[in-house]
């Protein structure tokens, strides 16, 4: 199945590839960052390879690299934008 809009598959890949590449920015061999994260060795290898990862483990390795704050910005309360598309109505 082809989308333009991303599917959750798609996220995971494209997180597990930028914590790939974090790791080989900081020399880290899998071995050596799952020992720092205490997340397992086949649970990085899976999530690599595939994606798929546990939130709490997820979290375990973005703090090894002190990128926890990233999450800090996601799930905001929407604005509400209702106001603003009164302005584009027709029944003004």
């Amino acid at each position: 199945m082809y989308s333009v809009n991303k599917t959750p598959n798609s996220v995971l890949q494209e997180i597990s590839n930028k914590i790939r590449a974090i790791r080989k920015t900081y020399k880290y061999s899998q071995e050596e960052l799952a020992k720092r994260s205490g997340v397992s060795l086949g649970s990085l290898k899976r999530f690599e390879s595939t994606g798929k990862i546990s939130l709490e483990s997820l979290l375990r390795l973005m703090h090894v690299f002190g990128r926890l704050e990233e999450f800090d910005n996601i799930l905001l309360p929407q604005k509400d934008m209702s106001e603003i598309e009164k302005l584009f109505s027709d029944d003004l």
